[in-house]
């Protein structure tokens, strides 16, 4: 029997303590969610039915963020040879997504509140408010200290959600009590239409940051120039081109390079010295590195660019070892 090793890398991603904060989020988030639909239906709140929509929302990327990280403890096949760790972003991808459309309903039911203003049961919406204040709360300090002990996209955005979730029940608060003081039924479409804003700022920063993993960007905390130049420094570069950085989830990078080498020296022992340096400065363990040489691979009117100058160099250093010869043997002389 054939064993297929499809690298010896383990590209898998198991989580304990994220997958218990995420249980333990999910549930709390489902029951209040219920609460806060039941409250701002019999309140008529649209201000508790935003809040209510950012929750469910919620609950559905916490449910994505679960799967994300059953999958990504599947190792790899042959189909998928990265396993199934980019499901962690594309999870992001489509929480983001769906809080953006929420967002966008509610600005739009905002809207048709100002222009036809609707009675509010103040009493019970503020009552179900600072039930949401305790929850949120508490979800917030439970997801902050889950990002501090694992690296995960998706604790990330729960967390920055959940902030958002604490605001919105402080603004329903604040709604509830302008109303039942001054009877100005305006203010409950005007905070919605705050925590609208609130949701679509991080439904944007989620889709953004899952979009740049998703193009297999440059992430953000590395600097391609910057390592570019530290691969050039180990003994025996003379070049690097064809240079590639992305991340595959949160925090497993991939690199991969071309680079022209000094014929005169061991190719392994180069290969060797570049992974250990990437790996000591910059934590990228998933590295590829081809060993070329431009007299031998073609690289076109790059290749020829790169021959004439080592050409140059070489003419030069030449030169200079001859007029140092020529120095010495005149004073010898």
């Amino acid at each position: 029997m054939i064993h297929y090793d499809y690298h010896h890398l383990p590209h898998v991603k198991v989580q304990n303590k994220s997958k218990r904060t995420l249980w333990i989020t999910l549930i709390l988030t489902l029951f209040f969610t219920l609460i806060e639909i039941i409250g701002g239906l019999i309140s008529n709140s649209l201000a508790l039915l935003s809040d209510s929509a950012h929750m469910a929302s919620d609950v559905l990327a916490l449910s994505l963020s679960m799967i994300a990280l059953h999958l990504a403890t599947r190792p790899p096949n042959k189909t998928f040879t990265f396993g199934y760790l980019r499901f962690e972003i594309i999870a992001s991808f489509l929480n983001g997504l769906a809080l953006a459309v929420i967002a966008i309903g509610i600005f739009i039911e905002g809207i048709r509140r100002f222009i036809h203003p609707e009675n509010i049961d103040f009493q019970l919406m503020i009552i179900v408010a600072s039930i949401g204040l305790v929850v949120n709360l508490v979800l917030t300090i439970v997801l902050s200290r889950s990002t501090k002990e694992e690296e995960n996209l998706n604790i990330k955005s729960a967390l920055w959600h959940f902030i958002g979730d604490l605001l919105s029940s402080i603004g329903v608060i604040i709604s509830a009590v302008i109303i039942y003081f001054t009877d100005f039924y305006f203010f409950d479409p005007l905070i919605s239409m705050v925590i609208g804003t609130i949701i679509f700022t991080g439904g944007a920063k989620i889709i953004r940051e899952s979009y740049l993993i998703l193009m297999d960007s440059v992430p953000e905390q590395f600097n391609l120039d910057e390592i570019r130049a530290d691969i050039s420094n180990v003994e025996g570069v003379e070049d690097v081109h064809d240079m590639h950085l992305w991340a595959i989830s949160s925090d497993h990078y991939s690199l991969t390079a071309h680079v022209f080498i000094n014929e005169n020296m061991q190719p392994l022992c180069i290969i060797l010295a570049i992974n250990e340096m990437l790996e000591k400065k910059y934590g990228i363990k998933h590295t590829t590195i081809q060993i070329e040489h431009a007299s031998l691979h073609n690289h076109g009117e790059y290749g020829k660019q790169f021959l004439l100058y080592k050409n140059k160099s070489y003419e030069g250093e030449e030169a200079l070892k001859t007029r140092n010869a020529a120095a010495a043997n005149s004073k010898q002389k």
